[in-house]
């Protein structure tokens, strides 16, 4: 879904479906469960309790295949945002009904991937948590906000991950820097390597180098190979074999 307008040689960053859940919660470094539930919701019905109900809160495109990619570029960089909220350790049912307003009171789609996020979501997260009749969610709200030179802002933790996002002219991500590494420098960017994750140094299709380490080649083979430093691919290694234990 998308009516903006991408330059010829990039990837529609909104309707074409680029990565599989499993893909995107090794990027996110998140349980695929955890994504799942982002990107269809929930539906509980506890024993003698009332039925709780979520909405999907990450973008989805309809499957093409039976394991085919279902996440476009917008819903990882979405996912980005709920990843950082989910690290600084706030419960994303308490604070839901507050994201699921963003578009609302931002007047335009995919708010999690704007850049009115980015410069005016706090504000707009901690009203509405201030206006609601819900008390766990202006305590959620007051994890998530800080006040900083008599502003609301969000909190280091997600300071630190949308500082991962560059927004493109539209106002939308162009380009992340993935949050699951600690030393390879992986960037995700629709106008290369069709979308799929780089090294930013070097250029390579982390599958590309992934996938010749697996068939054998050292790793100090693999990273000549590609121009990447060798702790960079080891990093990466180490998310996938983690990933897939």
């Amino acid at each position: 879904m998308s009516a903006l307008h991408e330059r010829p040689d990039v990837l529609d960053r909104f309707s074409v479906p680029l990565y599989t859940v499993s893909e995107a919660a090794r990027y996110l470094d998140v349980p695929d469960s955890t994504l799942t539930t982002w990107l269809h919701g929930y539906h509980h019905r506890p024993q003698a309790r009332r039925e709780v109900v979520g909405a999907p809160i990450l973008t989805a495109l309809p499957r093409s295949g039976t394991r085919g990619p279902v996440i476009p570029f917008i819903g990882l960089a979405e996912g980005v945002v709920l990843t950082a909220m989910r690290r600084s350790g706030v419960p994303l049912q308490r604070i839901r009904p507050a994201l699921e307003q963003l578009d609302s009171q931002f007047g335009l789609a995919h708010a999690l991937a704007s850049r009115r996020l980015y410069t005016d979501g706090a504000e707009v997260l901690f009203d509405y948590a201030e206006g609601a009749d819900d008390p766990g969610l202006v305590r959620a709200a007051r994890e998530l906000v800080v006040v900083r030179n008599g502003q609301r802002v969000f909190n280091e933790i997600v300071a630190a991950y949308l500082q991962r996002l560059t927004f493109d002219d539209d106002g939308y991500v162009r380009l992340i820097r993935l949050p699951a590494y600690e030393v390879a420098e992986l960037v995700v960017d629709p106008a290369r390597g069709f979308g799929q994750p780089i090294f930013a140094r070097g250029g390579a299709r982390l599958e590309d180098a992934l996938a010749l380490f697996r068939a054998g080649e050292p790793l100090e083979v693999v990273a000549d190979e590609y121009g990447m430093p060798p702790e960079q691919l080891e990093d990466a290694v180490r998310i996938a074999t983690r990933r897939a234990a």
